[in-house]
């Protein structure tokens, strides 16, 4: 006698159909034509109902069960048919689960599974922004969007890159990129920094190029970089009041600008250059009376920028092996007010004569 199942049987309790699945070949067979019993007789429609999209009770109930595989799933492992290594970590997972990972289901489906158990490997040795709390809180999030609640500025940056990595959770990232972006601060600003400059750029700094796609950020790397480069433009110098004439100052104002030449002389310097030369930044522009005064903009500019310039030479320009100047164009490009223009080149190695 055979073993195989009847074609003719059931499956979970649904004839013909594996896991409970329909075909929906029509209109008629959707969803808006179902009808719910509710006890006092059956009724359909096609707009929700009290404001609900569906009764509560299964709201709730779709709750029970999101809470029962976040909690017995993840964090217990019951049941587990997968097994995954990543950071010295070891996990017991579902691959039902790990499946709405792109990035999973490929590993799963590449690794060769001699026993009950899969088991796949995670190697993140060339992907030191993933670290072992956000590739867990990204794991998380496969199970439930409870995951979003351990979220915080210090762990934003590395689960948006293990979101990245994993790929399917949309929310998480967006989630992630908007907590980094708001983490972006004066006390913060020079890990920013940092970061930004460790993302692959033109060969010669002359130029701030779009990212390459192959980022483990994606589009999100390059999100990131405009926004620290808006934060020290914009934000930067109006929170530190450095745009105010003297008179106006508060005390603060002369320790806003030894911090905002503190800062923008460890920025990169295809980020320096574009700042500095936007006429966006603004450094004591202002009149006693509160005007914007247009012929000091730029004066101002090309003085901060001297001052950042020299800075500069006893940190990362002088490491580079480059030496940096600032010029001050009359007319500018098109003949109308000042430029500042910020130019970089190699130091020329000494020559020694050799007397024969």
């Amino acid at each position: 006698m055979s073993s195989l199942p009847s074609s003719s049987g059931s499956v979970n309790g649904h004839t013909n159909h594996a896991n409970g699945a329909t075909s929906h070949t029509s209109s008629e067979a959707g969803l808006e034509s179902a009808e719910i019993s509710l006890g006092a007789g059956s009724q359909s429609s096609k707009y929700p109902a009290n404001g609900f999209s569906q009764p509560p009770y299964q709201n709730h109930h779709n709750e029970e069960i999101v809470s029962h595989l976040y909690h017995a799933g993840f964090q217990s492992g019951n049941y587990a048919d997968t097994i995954l290594h990543v950071h010295q970590n070891v996990y017991r997972l579902h691959a039902i689960i790990l499946s709405r990972s792109p990035f999973l289901a490929h590993l799963m489906s590449t690794s060769p599974q001699a026993t009950g158990q899969r088991v796949i490997y995670v190697h993140l040795d060339q992907e030191p922004e993933v670290s072992e709390e956000g590739f867990a809180i990204a794991l998380g999030y496969l199970y439930s969007a409870v995951s979003l609640n351990l979220i915080r500025p210090q762990n934003a940056r590395a689960v948006l890159a293990a979101g990245c990595l994993l790929g399917g959770m949309e929310d998480l990232c967006r989630y992630a990129y908007e907590a980094c972006r708001q983490s972006i601060s004066v006390e913060t600003i020079g890990g920013w920094v940092e970061f930004i400059d460790s993302i692959p750029s033109s060969a010669d700094g002359s130029t701030t190029p779009n990212l390459p796609k192959t980022s483990i950020f994606g589009l999100y790397a390059q999100r990131l970089k405009d926004d620290v480069f808006r934060f020290l433009v914009d934000t930067l110098p109006e929170f530190l009041e450095v745009h105010q004439a003297s008179s106006e100052s508060s005390t603060s104002g002369p320790q806003g600008r030894d911090v905002l030449l503190q800062i923008y002389s460890r920025v990169p310097f295809e980020m320096f250059k574009t700042a500095v030369e936007s006429p966006s930044f603004r450094v004591g522009t202002y009149l006693v009376t509160g005007r914007l005064d247009p012929t000091g903009s730029d004066q101002a500019r090309f003085k901060f920028a001297k001052e950042a310039i020299e800075l500069r030479k006893r940190g990362i320009a002088r490491g580079s092996g480059a030496e940096e100047t600032v010029v001050l164009a009359f007319g500018g490009g098109n003949g109308v007010g000042n430029s500042v223009h910020i130019t970089r080149k190699m130091r020329k190695r000494p020559l020694w004569k050799v007397n024969a």
